[in-house]
């Protein structure tokens, strides 16, 4: 018996401690001495029940007033209850709770005013610890747990009643005091049972009496208690509390005739029946859910004062469609959120289609009709458009309804939500038959589906603009590769332009006709290349590197560009130099910068193509210089090698930039010196190669 007097001990010193703490708090309200009276009541009857335990020779003195002390219960709970958290109690107490409240004062009188002995009997009490119920003991205590259930249903409706911020800071204090008042209803019901108090259950009266003064205390201390809410009156009592203590009491009555008609052995038997039962009825409420909609609908219309935690469905919705990367996914995901969040059976998503003047399905989700059509006459897209609201099958709106009949039978649509694009429909998803049939919706759901179908069509649209960017960026890849290969094609009729103004002197020179022919057809080539890449434009070619002999590349460039006759004279000059190249790309480059340099040039001034290695940065490279024109400071601060940037009258302006990009795939650079008429020299240097075997070889036979 010790430790169990201990907790006794140490609920009874916390409850009595946490009273004083209330009392001296600067809190003068009625609620406030409700819930101290009410506390200190609590912990005086159950003081008085420990005195009676430890000493079963007095146990009638003590129970005498104990009983006194539960006497009192009934009015305290229930003028605490009425008044925690609420403000113009008297407005908010209907003439049900005024009468329950006075009524409550009998309890007193009964208990002051009949004998103790016909309350209780304990024949073996010293050794039991239960003391039997007489007729007004039984009648008593029956009624005493009336009043309690009814205290319970009031922080019910007071819950019910708080917004989410009154919610959060509330809860733990009700939630403490529910406990409290639970516990109670428990430790009487057994009168229910056995027609006795049990005293043997004082110590788990004692620990919940603990915790729940630790649960009022923290939430006082650390959540605050200046919330106050408005109850109205004609709150309905279509309560939570009095199903679930209803179901409780029953259970309680099918257990007692059980062991009554059963007899002991036969009664766990019994037990055991009714757990399995109500396992196998747990599992198939798990599983349906069109249950699970049911309760829900039960515990949104009777406990919730919202249906719906916005945050929570927003969040829910959000992720559910964030996750989609393709149009065809993300509209299921839609629906899906629609049908998970509303409890409707399945759902179809209607879109606007601009080239046929008319609504067709873009996807369905357990939805059967959805190969309707709906033109933009059609007296539904018209009530939308102009009402700006859901349209639900029970609105009496009889065109709607016999335009549309087809459509709503064979589909069993409920409602349709409408998706808007400024003042004109979208679409619009149109939702079958609700889970729970008997299921109302009312604004409150209108306005959540609507906010959801706000942001269902910014993602549609967000998609969709998504979609053509990426198409306008593909098209603008398109455009500059184009260009690319114009500017390439472009080189190469300057080549062969070159070579027709050099025929006219040199045509019967043997050695020029076989350096024509060799550049013809070097040049048809390349021609022919990048016509097969117009075809292909999507197709991005790789590099392809090897060991490539910088010195070869540039001397095969110098004698394309045939630089005889009027125009400069092209000197090539340097060492061998082998480095890690695309031979094709990078003679690109050459002829790029060597035509640029004869467009600088004019028909005056010398051109020099050098190759070599620069030993200190282990890099080969490829210059070429020219006396020309040369280029003004902030032109090559600002534009060279930019797109479409260029000096030239009729150039592109994608020479020098395609340069760049062909240099720096080859993991080198291109450097540049020039001045207004001091002409430019332009240096490209490749990551150095060893020269390979076969290379000097050659040069060794």
């Amino acid at each position: 018996m010790i430790f169990p007097n201990i907790i006794a001990s140490a609920a009874i010193t916390g409850t009595v401690l946490y009273s004083l703490f209330l009392a001296v708090k600067r809190d003068r309200s009625l609620a406030s001495y409700s819930l101290i009276a009410a506390l200190l009541m609590t912990a005086t009857f159950h003081a008085l029940d420990l005195l009676t335990v430890n000493n079963p020779e007095r146990f009638m003195l003590y129970k005498r007033w104990s009983l006194i002390a539960e006497s009192l219960l009934p009015v305290t709970w229930l003028m605490a209850t009425l008044t925690a958290y609420r403000s113009e109690v008297p407005g908010s107490v209907g003439i049900f709770q005024k009468t329950a409240l006075a009524s409550s004062l009998l309890f007193v009188a009964v208990a002051v005013l009949l004998p103790i002995d016909r309350f209780y009997y304990a024949p073996d009490f010293d050794i039991e610890k239960i003391l039997f119920l007489d007729n007004a003991g039984f009648a008593f205590y029956i009624c005493l747990l009336v009043y309690l259930i009814l205290a319970l249903v009031n922080l019910e409706m007071t819950l019910r009643t708080a917004g989410r911020t009154a919610l959060w800071r509330i809860k733990f204090d009700v939630i403490g005091i529910g406990a409290l008042i639970a516990v109670l209803i428990f430790y009487y019901s057994k009168g229910l049972l056995y027609r006795t108090i049990n005293m043997n259950l004082l110590p788990v009266m004692s620990v919940a009496m603990l915790l729940s003064v630790l649960l009022m205390f923290y939430s006082r201390t650390r959540r605050g208690s200046d919330v106050r809410l408005y109850v109205s009156k004609q709150m309905a009592y279509s309560s939570v509390v009095i199903l679930a203590v209803g179901l409780y009491l029953i259970g309680l009555g099918l257990l007692g005739e059980g062991m009554r008609y059963l007899g002991k052995d036969l009664s766990k038997a019994f037990m055991i029946f009714l757990g399995f039962v109500a396992t196998l009825g747990m599992v198939i409420v798990l599983l349906s859910e069109s249950i699970q909609r049911r309760i829900r609908v039960f515990l949104h219309k009777n406990f919730y004062a919202s249906k719906y935690d916005y945050r929570a469905q927003w969040l829910q919705f959000t992720e559910k469609v964030s996750s989609p990367k393709s149009e065809e996914g993300l509209l299921h995901a839609i629906l899906e959120g629609f049908c998970e969040t509303f409890g409707m059976v399945g759902a179809v998503l209607f879109l606007d289609s601009a080239d046929r003047n008319d609504y067709r399905a873009a996807v369905t989700y357990e939805f059967d009709g959805g190969d309707c059509i709906f033109s933009k006459d059609n007296a539904l897209i018209h009530y939308m458009k102009n009402k700006k609201r859901i349209f639900s099958i029970k609105d009496d709106k009889h065109e709607i309804a016999e335009q549309n009949r087809a459509f709503f039978e064979e589909s069993g649509t409920a409602l349709v939500v409408p998706l808007f694009a400024r003042d004109e429909v979208a679409g619009f998803i149109a939702l079958a038959r609700p889970l729970h049939e008997k299921e109302v919706y009312t604004y409150e759901d209108y306005d959540l589906m609507k906010t959801l179908a706000r942001q269902a069509y910014s993602l549609i649209l967000n998609l969709r603009l998504a979609d053509e960017l990426s198409r306008a960026r593909e098209m603008e890849m398109m455009g500059k590769i184009s260009s690319f290969v114009i500017h390439d094609l472009k080189n190469l009729v300057s080549s062969l332009s070159l070579m027709v103004q050099n025929a006219a002197d040199h045509i019967n020179n043997p050695d020029f006709q076989q350096d024509m022919l060799q550049s013809l057809g070097s040049t048809v080539g390349r021609m022919q290349g990048l016509i097969a890449r117009l075809k292909n434009l999507r197709e991005k070619k790789g590099l392809v590197f090897s060991i490539e002999d910088l010195h070869k590349i540039a001397r095969e460039t110098v004698n394309q560009t045939m630089g005889k006759g009027d125009h400069p004279e092209i000197e090539l000059c340097g060492s061998v130099v082998f480095a890690h190249a695309d031979a094709e790309e990078i003679g690109k480059v050459v002829l790029n910068l060597l035509l640029n340099a004869v467009d600088a040039s004019g028909d005056k001034g010398r051109i020099t193509v050098e190759t070599g290695a620069a030993g200190a940065e282990d890099m080969a490279f490829v210059r070429v210089s020219d006396e020309g024109c040369g280029m003004p400071k902030d032109f090559q601060e600002q534009h060279l090698f930019k797109p479409f940037k260029t000096t030239k009258k009729k150039g592109l302006g994608i020479g020098l930039y395609q340069c760049k990009q062909i240099i720096e795939a080859h993991h080198g650079k291109i450097e540049v010196m020039s001045g207004p008429g001091k002409g430019s020299v332009f240096t490209v240097y490749l990551p150095l190669a060893e020269e390979p075997k076969y290379a000097a070889e050659e040069m060794r036979a």
